[in-house]
């Protein structure tokens, strides 16, 4: 039989490994946070067609005011004429404060001269608050946090037999892995923090902690056929009987989410490019921290509480 429990320190060098390589592109990148986390200015400008690069746009923004835009297709049907369709470009533009009327100025001056802008084309603005942007990160905070009390709660209960309350605390913390990795997607491929960010997280950890309990099931049944087997063993082989199961279904997952991923590219969708590639790291994540974080972290902790009671047995020497 595989020893997959007895090569642990290779799972957790590897973990620490990718934490210092987050912590290193934080300090080189910075958090860039979209307008939802952190306030702004929406515009929206009327173009000629949609046939523009949203992409280019948002360099041309960070170029001319020096502040991080994301950049979006919207199109709607002129009221004066419902058969003619109207095409927008819908800049976010993240920032402290409100742009200034000469920043609006400049923005559109320099969209101008890369894009075929009207000069009488219509430009429509409004503001987010910074309050707002702080009261929804302190929300998508509460979420997370809520969420992960409410598994520790569900796990414990769940799997009493197996000491419950450790097995719900370990899944938490390989949540909070593959959380961390997730956002060390986003702040290494400069992807600015929003309300996708907030739905790739519950996702994640939706999906993260059905594959735990799974495993943690199959631990509960084989300690009841297996009694006497020591912890190490017994948790090695749960782990081997379900690890074909969570690979085909993580496999089955990432197709989906991959084909949704390359459609966004092929028709640039940003707003569903920057969900679904930062998920594709939070699937593969989510896989490989129920199978070589919580487990050999549980196992480890069962291990020691075992030394201890036994240790409490051994009759005090005279």
């Amino acid at each position: 039989m595989i020893d997959l429990m007895g090569k642990k320190n290779y799972y957790f060098a590897l973990s620490i490994l990718i934490f210092i390589i987050g912590i290193v592109g934080l300090i080189v990148n910075g958090v860039e946070m979209d307008i939802q986390f952190q306030g702004g200015t929406i515009m929206q400008i009327e173009m000629p067609d949609d046939n523009f690069d949203t992409e280019l746009a948002a360099d041309i923004v960070r170029n001319a005011i020096g502040k991080i835009a994301t950049v979006n297709k919207s199109s709607t049907f002129n009221a004066e004429n419902e058969s003619e369709k109207i095409h927008l470009m819908v800049l976010n533009i993240a920032s402290d404060d409100t742009l200034t009327e000469d920043e609006r100025t400049q923005v559109i001056d320099a969209l101008r001269k890369e894009f075929n802008i009207a000069e009488d084309a219509s430009v429509s603005v409004n503001s987010v608050e910074p309050f707002i942007g702080k009261e929804f990160r302190i929300n998508a905070i509460k979420a997370i946090v809520i969420s992960s009390i409410l598994i520790v709660i569900y796990v414990w209960l769940r799997f009493r037999s197996m000491h419950g309350l450790s097995a719900g605390v370990f899944a938490v913390v390989a949540l909070i892995h593959d959380i961390f990795v997730m956002f060390i997607a986003y702040v290494i491929f400069r992807i600015p923090l929003n309300d996708s960010f907030v739905a790739a997280m519950l996702t994640i950890i939706g999906y993260s902690i059905n594959d735990t309990i799974v495993i943690y099931d199959r631990i509960r049944e084989n300690s009841k056929l297996m009694h006497k087997t020591p912890i190490r063993e017994l948790v090695n082989k749960s782990v081997l009987q379900s690890l074909t199961r969570s690979i085909n279904t993580s496999i089955t997952t990432l197709i989906a989410v991959l084909t949704l991923f390359v459609f966004s590219v092929v028709y640039n969708i940003q707003s569903i490019r920057e969900f679904t590639m930062p998920l594709v790291v939070g699937l593969i994540s989510g896989v490989y921290s129920t199978l070589f974080i919580a487990s050999p972290l549980y196992m480890l902790w069962q291990e020691r509480n075992i030394k201890k009671r036994a240790a409490a047995r051994k009759p005090a020497k005279a």
